[in-house]
């Protein structure tokens, strides 16, 4: 669409040719979507659309801003630590996640205001052992039991 709208044309006439001629050429048939509705139709409008799209055709996530980022980072160390097999590993991912939040709190991050503690390590030791399962006593092994006599009428019958 070089072409420029030639003087005393009105635009809209000008449009409808080159449209016209276009769908006689056969250059709207095939596309991709033809006959499909139109994606996010019905939605509210939304500024971000094209980069929300992007992120999705390129399987991406919307960067959260650094305080956000942590919280999340936060809620997910807690997940894991609660979910760990011993608790040095509960230790060990709850040191870690302190070491983050106190250099966050150091330093000034992007996003609203931080609002975030270090966790009570034995706090979190403590939970973690509370939804352990308690150990079950092993169980004896089942007593064997004592040959049962026979009955009054198989031993008669026997001596017969």
């Amino acid at each position: 669409m070089t072409e420029r709208k030639p003087p005393g044309v009105s635009f809209e006439t000008w449009v409808d040719r080159q449209i016209r001629e276009a769908t006689e050429r056969g250059l709207f048939d095939n596309l991709p979507g033809a006959g499909k509705p139109l994606p996010d139709q019905g939605k509210p409008y939304d500024e971000m659309w094209w980069v929300k799209q992007k992120l999705r055709e390129e399987n991406l996530s919307m960067p959260l801003p650094g305080t956000l980022a942590l919280r999340k980072e936060a809620e997910e160390a807690l997940a894991a630590a609660q979910g760990a097999r011993s608790e040095a590993e509960v230790r060990e991912i709850v040191a870690d996640i302190n070491e983050k939040i106190v250099e966050g709190i150091r330093k000034a991050m992007s996003g609203p205001p931080l609002n975030l503690a270090p966790f009570d390590v034995e706090r979190v030791v403590r939970e973690w052992r509370e939804r352990q399962p308690a150990e079950t006593p092993p169980v004896p092994p089942a007593e064997t039991r004592p040959k049962r006599e026979r009955s009054w009428f198989r031993r008669w019958r026997r001596s017969s």
